[in-house]
């Protein structure tokens, strides 16, 4: 929404400026500059990236226009799932948390977390490692180097998605030069008109400058600056989840554990200790 919003404001505040000194409307509609500029992004857009990128687009221009998708009664979630998994593993044992991690669209424990059950990516992260620990994976560090490892090929992943719209973006200045320079050969052909006729041509091939540099700097590049944020404000989903995984693994008590992982968030989204004590306590029994 807020992206939809600074569009608009982007949009109203240039043409609005623009009326405001005298300018004319008629001169700024040049749909082919706009074809050029824009057909020649995409299509650069599709040479300069892999498939996978390409498929992924979608999917990072929608996170961008909604933002990062948990909140801070996602992470309460979170951390209660953690300490009620723990605290399991803890009194019970490892093995007593198989049946849950093996088929946990079954699993009585994380359909009380909804939320959390319905994030597949994260749910066969969790399950994966706890998997680990059952089989006998009890090295911290190790552990926390393949954690790393997983997590920053995620990140690497999201990247190349904020990276490649980055990409198009600063190409739209160039493009939009393209643009201004056919829009002056094509004024060239018309050199024997008379000057009222030769300014409007002129206008109109300035104006794919103008789109270009719009283009660039007023709407793809702050989207995919937002796209790069709102990816690593959701990687912190998956670190909370690594810090709980690594505090556990080493021996920590369940709370303890959660502690860690609860100290990872960004303060906006941390619930406070208070609030987890609360939550953890209002948990049924597995």
């Amino acid at each position: 929404m807020l992206v939809i919003i600074g569009w608009i404001v982007v949009t109203v505040c240039v043409i609005g400026g623009y009326m405001a000194m005298g300018g004319k409307l008629g001169p700024l509609w040049q749909p082919f500059e706009l074809v050029i500029i824009g057909g020649a992004g995409v299509g650069a857009f599709i040479v300069a990236n892999p498939k996978h990128v390409l498929g992924a687009a979608g999917r990072g221009f929608g996170a961008a226009l909604k933002g990062p998708k948990y909140s801070k009664d996602d992470y309460l979630e979170l951390l209660s799932l953690m300490y009620a998994i723990f605290k399991l593993a803890k009194t019970k044992g490892m093995l007593a948390i198989e049946s849950h991690i093996e088929r946990p669209e079954e699993s009585s424990l994380f359909q009380a977390f909804p939320k959390f059950s319905s994030d597949h990516h994260a749910l066969d992260f969790l399950c994966d490692y706890l998997r680990m620990m059952t089989l006998g994976t009890d090295n911290p560090h190790e552990l926390a180097d393949l954690l790393d490892e997983e997590l920053e090929t995620h990140h690497a992943e999201d990247a190349a998605v904020a990276g490649a719209y980055q990409t198009m973006g600063d190409g739209f200045p160039a493009l939009g030069i393209v643009a201004a320079v056919l829009g002056i050969i094509k004024t060239m052909g018309s050199i024997t008109e008379p000057p009222e006729v030769l300014g409007k041509l002129i206008g109109g091939a300035l104006v794919g400058t103008f789109l270009g540099i719009l283009l660039a700097y007023g709407f793809v590049s702050p989207l995919a600056a937002t796209m790069g944020r709102t990816f690593e404000a959701d990687a912190k989903y998956m670190g909370c989840i690594k810090a709980g995984l690594l505090a556990h693994v080493s021996g920590y008590a369940p709370a303890v554990s959660v502690e860690f992982a609860r100290k990872t968030l960004m303060s906006k989204d941390r619930p406070s200790f208070f609030e987890v004590e609360e939550a953890v306590a209002a948990l049924p029994p597995v």
